[in-house]
């Protein structure tokens, strides 16, 4: 079976899953205002990495950008780069992996040395969606804890919708590579020079044959000698 579905189908997921990436990063809901334990419910809080926003049940929503990056926490400065190096690593390796497919005319023509190529851009898929995977669970990993910390005054704030598509994103990113990646087959080894070559056309009877000659011959000048 030719490899080139299996190549196209790894780089569909994989596209998709950074076009997941890349709507997760630019979502403004990171975290949604919880509803629990407040009176008032006509109005909703809901944050992103770059700017938060208050919605109401008219459905006017009103956003501010974050004053200054030093104000924010440590842990979204850090979301916001892992986010930003796995969209960069995402476009090399749609570039990367267009050289290697099968189906391209582009690039070298030897079809191992294109394996090769898929292999880069499959194992760069991975580290990308790695790279969207961290944030995404740290960012959910701290709603968490100030949710459940009953010592925290603050506003609690539950899972938002761009924290499920950066785990899809992130998945179908490292699914998408691995099968890049499965896709390079190694180069079969040839026979070492001067090794034993067995003929299979070749019938034990002429073996046998040419064995019963050389012994006869043997005996035959041991005769004269």
């Amino acid at each position: 079976m030719s490899s080139t579905p299996h190549q196209v189908c790894a780089m569909l997921l994989a596209i998709a899953g950074m076009t997941c990436t890349l709507v997760s990063t630019v979502s403004l809901r990171w975290r949604t205002s919880s509803s629990s334990g407040t009176l008032i419910t006509s109005t909703s809080i809901f944050e992103g990495l770059w700017m938060n926003c208050v919605g109401t049940s008219t459905g006017s929503v009103q956003c501010k950008k974050f004053s200054s990056l030093f104000s924010l926490s440590s842990y979204i400065q850090a979301c916001r780069a892992l986010m930003i190096i796995s969209l960069i690593l995402g476009l090399f390796a749609c570039i990367i992996s267009l050289f290697g497919l099968k189906c391209t005319k582009f690039g070298s023509s030897s079809e191992h040395t294109k394996g090769k190529i898929a292999l880069s851009g499959g194992l760069i898929f991975i580290l990308a969606g790695v790279c969207c995977l961290v944030p995404v669970s740290w960012y959910a990993a701290s709603i968490t804890q100030q949710f459940f910390n009953p010592q925290y005054v603050g506003i609690k704030y539950e899972l938002g919708s761009a924290l499920y598509i950066g785990w899809a994103g992130s998945v179908l990113a490292i699914i998408g590579g691995s099968l890049l990646c499965c896709s390079f087959k190694k180069k079969k080894k040839t026979g070492k020079k001067g090794g034993y070559t067995y003929n299979y056309n070749k019938s034990p009877d002429d073996d046998f044959k040419q064995f019963k000659e050389m012994r006869e011959s043997t005996s035959t000048s041991r005769a004269y000698v």
